[in-house]
């Protein structure tokens, strides 16, 4: 019996569905289960979860904060990378701001920090960040292109522009990340000889050059770089060893006990290249924090 064409065409269309539901809605799922209950690939099918005192205090492949109720972070604590996403599995993802974000949209001055349109440039979120890590453990947290407010350090000039794009003749000056009644004076007085203005909320800089100034910080910062940048997923449990020394001191210090023992748990707990070749030395932040409580119990 020779059906009708339409009624083959929806006949193949149904088998191909129910093929379809069985090999990518059963078969598939059914074998991703079965790998992840291989010897070596369990633990990190099930988050690879991490426990202390009979409890979950993490997981070693997603980062957290450690910080006490008031959301200030704890100095007994080795403290992680920032991270766009809160840290949230759910909001993994960067902040997608380029090495070209520089000027920030300042805040209106009667709302402040509640301004919904105000926005902080990548520039600027590197150096608050910088500064803030420098004073939490001790050190200078000035970096290039950076004020020592802890914002970027860019201008804005005004004047005739030449065919290469410089303005050898300003006219006027602006400081585009510091704001008019925020701070008293720009990090800067002049600029080629220009009286150098703090920045009004609402005015349109756009049409000066944009001229980052690098100021005389040190090429190798004390802050290292991931200290100040998150990570792409915004989830990195690992710390370059780098920061992992800057904190140290105020870990041993936080905790009675002497610098080299501290020293000795962050060697323990730093992993090298994967395959001997492949990124950079890290150490897990969650798992020496575990390794720390273990050892020398904060007071």
């Amino acid at each position: 019996m020779r059906f009708p064409a339409w009624f083959r065409v929806h006949l193949a269309a149904v088998r191909a569905l129910l093929a379809l539901t069985v090999l990518l809605g059963a078969a598939y799922p059914l074998a991703v289960y079965a790998a992840g209950r291989l010897p070596g690939l369990n633990d990190r099918a099930d988050g690879s979860l991490v426990s202390a005192n009979g409890r979950t205090a993490g997981s070693a492949l997603i980062g957290q904060s450690f910080t006490g109720k008031d959301g200030e972070p704890l100095r007994q604590y080795f403290q992680s990378r920032p991270s766009a996403g809160d840290y949230d599995p759910g909001a993994s993802g960067a902040s997608n701001l380029g090495p070209e974000d520089v000027v920030d949209t300042l805040p209106d001055p009667k709302l402040g920090a509640d301004d919904p349109d105000a926005r902080q440039s990548l520039l600027t979120q590197v150096c608050e960040r910088s500064k803030a890590v420098g004073e939490f453990n001790g050190v200078s947290g000035a970096r290039p292109y950076c004020t020592p407010g802890g914002v970027g350090a860019v201008l804005a000039v005004f004047g005739h522009r030449t065919p290469d794009g410089t303005v050898p003749h300003p006219t006027r000056v602006v400081s585009v990340n510091e704001e008019q009644g925020v701070v008293k004076a720009p990090f800067i007085a002049s600029y080629k000889g220009v009286k150098v203005d703090l920045a009004r909320f609402g005015e349109d800089y756009a049409k000066g050059l944009t001229v980052p100034v690098r100021g005389d910080a040190p090429a190798a910062p004390a802050v290292p770089p991931d200290a100040v940048t998150a990570s792409g997923s915004g989830l990195d449990p690992h710390i370059s060893p780098a920061y992992a020394d800057l904190q140290v001191t105020r870990v041993a210090e936080a905790r009675g006990v002497p610098a080299a023992q501290v020293e000795r748990l962050v060697q323990q707990n730093t992993t090298g290249r994967a395959l001997g070749f492949m990124g950079e030395p890290a150490v897990n932040v969650l798992k020496l924090n575990l390794a720390l409580d273990h050892a020398y119990p904060a007071r």
